[in-house]
């Protein structure tokens, strides 16, 4: 049986070169949690769905990736009472309102663009880190 993992982010990217960005700039904010790359929304399902590991108490997705978009991933993930209550980033280069409005209508709970600056990503996940792991924690 899985378990909630306190200290668990999962990132989803299909682009490499994107998630060991994203990973370094939540390293410079908080080394202590675990972060697993994913690379796809099929993947992270099969992840999800498999017994083999933890639930992530955080899912940073991008949206557009190859094969299972990741509003599809989303919806799939808010419609099981199993995972459902992990908290999803939306973190993508999508600046369209359409996609703003779907994701937090499935159930995201943030929508944020890719920054353009390796500083910017440093400043957002520090805000991650402090917004959905710490102080949920404190009140946990």
């Amino acid at each position: 049986m899985k378990n909630n993992s306190s200290n668990l982010i999962f990132i989803v990217d299909d682009d490499p070169d994107d998630r060991q960005i994203i990973l370094d700039a939540f390293l410079e904010n908080s080394p202590q949690i675990d972060y697993v790359f994913i690379e796809n929304a099929e993947a992270l399902l099969e992840n999800l769905y498999s017994d083999q590991s933890d639930y992530p108490s955080l899912i940073l997705l991008d949206l557009n990736m190859p094969g299972m978009l990741g509003l599809q991933a989303l919806k799939e993930i808010r419609s099981n009472k199993k995972f459902s209550h992990v908290p999803i980033i939306v973190l993508t280069t999508s600046i369209l309102h359409q996609d703003r409005k779907t994701s937090y209508e499935l159930g995201a709970c943030c929508f944020l663009k890719k920054p353009d600056s390796y500083h910017q990503l440093v400043d957002i996940t520090q805000s991650i880190l402090k917004l959905w792991l710490t102080d949920i924690q404190m009140i946990l």
